[in-house]
This record gives structure tokens, sequence and C-alpha cells, in this order.
């Protein structure tokens, strides 16, 4: 297209689009000058100067100079999208840190004499060279550039007080900010984190700096009572997580996490919560700037921090501090998939049963515990073993959807996950054989390495299809942090004097209390029995005839709640798990009794056991409805 079109077109003289063009339109109407470009763009025009002069005519060609790629992909996206969006083609250099390197692109940048650079300077040196491009009447845009360079730059500040206060908002106020030494984002993010600290009150201390290499941190992060971390990058904010999972203290139970992120991957797995570095957003910001400056708007303004709206992507790895939570519950049991019989009897020797259905769920004590507990809104750690199969996957997963903490389960590669065999009549009544597999070699080493998991509980639950060693161990670490212990002996023939002792409340049924107590014949005198064995309490579960309680201050019969018994199979479980939740928020050991009642009756009126259990809220309602002064 020739000029005479491009003025045609433009509604203007070819005078007027040759001045344009050619740089040399400062008493044209901006309007003009708009419209005049905006044509020339969409049609490709590039037109031909025979008047030899310094200003260069209008080639639509932006240059990107950039100190170093690090980190700058997206911003480069950013760019790109903004030029060709505006009719603009790029071209870009990488300095790579060499001020011999930038001179070269600048004089490549002049011969193909473009419209405007973007310039990340190498140095505060670098602006020596920027005559080349005023020579050229050449506009520049810098970024990242030396304090006493006017430049566009990404408010790291913000983003360093935006982290500081998401943690301040879950009431931290231990705090640590991990950076870079001689780093200028981690010096911006320091700048944020101290003035978010002033502004909510919280002194500061040079301690609550940590710089990588984060190599044995966590001893650091011990010794200031450290709750919570800001990181400048997300490589570090991994290298620590990655420790922390060493050592056996997780995110967010043990400390909280909050990290910037230069790529949207990093806020998938681990679940660290970030905030995104506005890259993408930054290059639209400054190349519209540039293109502002280039076809000499009115609107062109000088230059300025970006400041976006900082966002989490979630916040998975935050969470108040351990020492203002309620107290939880810490697990070690036994981990079955459960193979469920529906029959009209129950097998009897010498006569066939027929099976009118069957049901594979996950199940044993330990689990169904557990499960029971999150359900009822607490926190649960379980210890236990599994198999190397396709059994243990599948609990796994439902651990996870349960909400259960599943860092202190173990895999056995020699051995199958645990199986329970469950044949439930007309009824409800059960019986239960098992298939130990994995759960057999649980070992009280694999207890001891677990003993972080016992800081900050209320209760241990413990049953003793695992082996009572394991238990043993289990309960005098429960004992040496101050955690209470709650046992159910479940297909124990005899139970050691030891564990016996070290037991807050003990929970048999009234076949466990028979065969451990073959001597007396009545829930009263067996409970004696074991109160003088060393149990602190006794609690003899009764099935639809209640429950019996006896400790040194009262004893007490609880009729059991009026619900239909469909499978009596985690009856107790769901029991135990609402008993000690209830007891951990304070509740006195009689009211604590009656809402495990309906919580059992809940579970024993519904098929199965993980799917019976009920959950918190209509647990409560139900109680709100029917023993309103439960609650």
């Amino acid at each position: 297209m020739t000029i005479k079109e491009i003025a045609a077109l433009a509604g203007v003289s070819v005078s007027t689009v040759s001045k344009i063009m050619n740089g040399k339109d400062g008493n044209i109407n901006p309007a003009t000058r708009s419209r005049v470009l905006k044509i020339a763009k969409e049609h490709h025009y590039e037109p031909y100067s025979t008047i030899k002069n310094i200003t260069a005519p209008k080639k639509f060609l932006i240059g990107l100079l950039l100190n170093s790629f690090c980190s700058s992909n997206r911003m480069i996206e950013g760019v790109l999208e903004t030029a060709q969006k505006c009719g603009y083609q790029l071209l870009i250099f990488n300095s790579i840190h060499s001020l011999s390197q930038e001179l070269k692109h600048i004089t490549a940048l002049c011969n193909s004499r473009v419209d405007g650079v973007i310039w990340e300077p190498v140095s505060g040196q670098s602006t020596e060279y920027e005559h080349f491009f005023s020579k050229q009447n050449i506009p520049v845009c810098y970024i990242n550039a030396p304090d006493d360079i006017p430049s566009y730059s990404i408010d790291f500040v913000k983003a360093g007080y935006a982290m500081t206060k998401e943690l301040i908002d879950q009431k931290h106020t231990r705090i640590t900010c991990l950076l870079q030494e001689g780093d200028p984002i981690s010096s911006m993010i320091l700048e944020g984190f101290q003035k978010c600290l002033y502004d909510y009150k919280i002194a500061f201390e040079k301690q609550q700096i940590l710089y990588s290499p984060i190599d044995n941190c966590y001893t650091s992060l011990i010794a200031h009572g450290i709750t919570g971390v800001i990181s400048a990058y997300y490589s570090h904010a991994l290298m620590l997580y990655e420790q922390l999972v060493n050592l056996h203290y997780y995110i967010p139970s043990s400390l909280s996490l909050v990290s910037l992120s230069d790529t949207e991957e990093y806020a998938h797995y681990p679940h660290i919560s970030c905030i995104q570095v506005p890259y993408h957003e930054f290059g639209r910001h400054v190349c519209e700037a540039l293109i502002l400056q280039c076809e000499k708007s009115p609107q062109s303004s000088p230059p300025s921090l970006f400041t976006p709206a900082y966002t989490l992507t979630h916040k998975k790895s935050i969470r108040i501090p351990s020492f203002l939570r309620m107290k939880k519950l810490v697990v070690a049991g036994s981990i079955h998939m459960d193979l469920t019989f529906i029959v009209n009897r129950l097998p009897q020797a010498g006569k066939t049963t027929e099976i009118l259905t069957s049901v594979i769920s996950v199940g044993g004590k330990g689990v169904n515990q557990s499960v029971g507990a999150a359900k009822l809104g607490r926190e649960v750690s379980l210890i236990g073993k599994l198999g190397n199969d396709f059994d243990s996957s599948l609990i796994l997963n439902t651990l996870e959807k349960e909400h259960v903490t599943a860092h202190g389960i173990y895999r056995d590669m020699n051995v199958p996950t645990g199986k329970a065999y469950i044949y439930t009549g007309e009824d409800g009544e059960s019986t239960i054989t098992v298939l130990s597999g994995a759960n057999q070699n649980l070992t009280p080493e694999d207890i001891r390495k677990q003993e972080h998991l016992f800081a900050n509980a209320g209760f241990c639950l413990l049953s003793t299809e695992i082996p009572v060693d394991a238990i043993i161990e289990a309960a005098r670490i429960a004992h040496s942090s101050d955690v209470k212990v709650i046992l159910k002996p479940a297909v124990l023939q005899t139970i050691p004097d030891e564990l016996l002792a070290l037991t807050d409340i003990f929970i048999p049924n009234q076949k466990e209390a028979a065969t451990l107590c073959p001597h007396e014949d009545s829930a009263e005198k067996q409970a004696e029995y074991f109160l003088q064995k060393g149990a602190a309490a006794v609690i003899i579960t009764l099935g639809h005839k209640g429950c019996y309680l006896k400790n040194k201050e009262e004893a007490h019969f609880f009729p059991a709640e009026n619900f239909a018994s469909i499978d009596t199979t985690g009856g107790a479980d769901a029991f135990i798990c609402a008993l000690a939740s209830y007891l951990t928020e304070g509740y006195p050991i009689c009211k604590a009794i009656r809402i495990a009642s309906y919580a059992a009756g809940f579970c024993v009126s519904r098929q199965g056991v993980v799917s019976a259990l009920v959950d918190r809220s209509t647990l409560e309602t139900y109680i709100t409805q029917h023993d309103p002064s439960l609650l």
C-alpha cells in the first residue's frame, strides 16, 4: 500500500502521513496521529523515506533487552501478547549479566531501527549507553533498574506484606522470613515483612530472618518458637517442606508456610500456599506504557511500581498455631479391608450358611476410630501398617478423603494388607474373623518413630488387633507426653498388668470382659477387677443394654439410645471416638458417654462401618431435637 492510499484511508494529506511515520509530528492532533498509525499497522505499511535524517521511520518493532531470562518467561509472554495486539513485532535480547554483551545488543537494536525499547539494565553503568537510543529518538522504558534510575518494577514490598498478613490473620506472631542473601527481591520481601509486623505491633528480631541454604534449619525454627514461614522463592520453600517431612514434621500441622511462586504449576503439589508473581500482567503493563510513548499518546505516564492485588492460590499450608488449636487425637490400631457377608443366621459348626449379599469396604479398628473422630471435627493421626498391594492404595485414598493424617502409616513390602471377614445376621449381631497381615508387623520402634504425633494430643486410642508390645510402647509415649489413653481389648485372651496401669479408660464389651475376667460374672465386679489391676476408669459396653461406667468417684449404668440395630460391627468404635472427641472438648465423662451412645446408635442403625459413622452436624442436630440439655 502506498502513502497516498494510507492518506486517503485516514482522510489526511500525504504530508501529514509522512510526518507521523517519520516522527516529525509534534504539531499534529493526537487523534489524527492515532488514526494514521492504526491504519498503517493494519496494512503493514513501511514508508520509504527519501529524506536522510536522524529520525528513522516507523517500523512497528519493539526491542526487549533483558539482563537475564531468569523468571521472565511469563513477562516475555505478556510483552509479546500486548505487542502483537497493538500491531507491533518484538525483538528479544538476553545480556546474560554482561555489560559488553548488552552494548552489542543496543547496537543491534539501533541498527534495526526499533520504535521503542523495554530495557532491564545489567547495572547502573548501563545508562551510559542510553545516548545511543536518544540520538535516534527511540523511547526507553526501564524495568527493574537500580534505585537512581526511574523504572517500572513489581511491588515485592506489598507481596511480602501480603504473605505476612496471611499468617498474622491465622494468629501467628512468631514468623520467619526465608530469603536469599544479596538478592533485590528478597530485600523488598523483607521490607514488606517488617512493615507488616510493625503495623500489627509485633516485635521484629534479627533471628526471624533465615537465609538459604537451609540445611538443618528446623533446629533454628524450634529454638525461636517459629510457627509460620514466608519464603521469597518457591524453590526454597520446597526444600524446607521436604526437609521437614524427612524429620517427621508436617505442614501445616507443625508449621504454616507461604511462598511467592513464579509459575502457576507450583501451586498444585506439594500443597504450598502461594502468591503468584504477576510477571505476565507486568509485561503487558510495561509494553502498553512503551507503545503509548512510541505513539506520543497524551495518556502516557512516568514509570511507577506495578501493584496488583495479591491473593493466595489456596490455604492448604496455613493453619492457626498448634498451641491454639484444640487438642488432637492419636490412634494406633489395625487397618483392614473388610469383607462383610450378610447372612440369615451366623455361621455355626457343622452347618452351611448361605450368604445373602457381600460388601467390601475399608475397616479395622484403627481406621474406624480415626475416621469417626475426623467426622466429628477432630484433628486425628493414625499409626498403623499396610501391605504393598492394591488394598493399601484404596485405604490411603479413603483416609485422605476423610481428612485423617496418615503420616504415621507404614508399608510392609513382604505381607499383604490385613483383612477382616465379617458375618452379619438379620438381627444386626456379627461375628468377625481377622487375617492380621501387615498389622502383625507393627513394632515398638515404628511407634517410637512417630512420637512427634503425640504433641498437643488429648487422647491416644489403642486397640489390640496390633502386637501388644507396640500397644504398650504407644501407651508409654502417651503418658510421657501427658496424653490420656483409651484402650479397646479386641482379640486378647489375657491383658498385661503394665498395659492396664497405663490405661486411663478401659473399654471392653461384655464378652471381652468375661474373657479377661472369667472368675467374675457381672459388669460391676469385672469393672472393679480392672480398676484393681490399674485402669483409671472402666466402661463395659453391653450392646442393646447400654454400658456400665466405674471409676474411683462413681459407678453408673447408661441405657442404650433407641436406634434400630442393622449392623453392630462398628458400634464400639463409634462410641470410643465420640467419647474421646467430647472429653477433649471438656465435657464431663457422664455427658460424653451419653453423647457417645447416640453416635453408636447412629452407626449400628446403618450398614457397614466407615460409611455408617456419624458426622458432627447430624449428631448434634439429632441430640438438640431429642436431648437438648446434653450439649
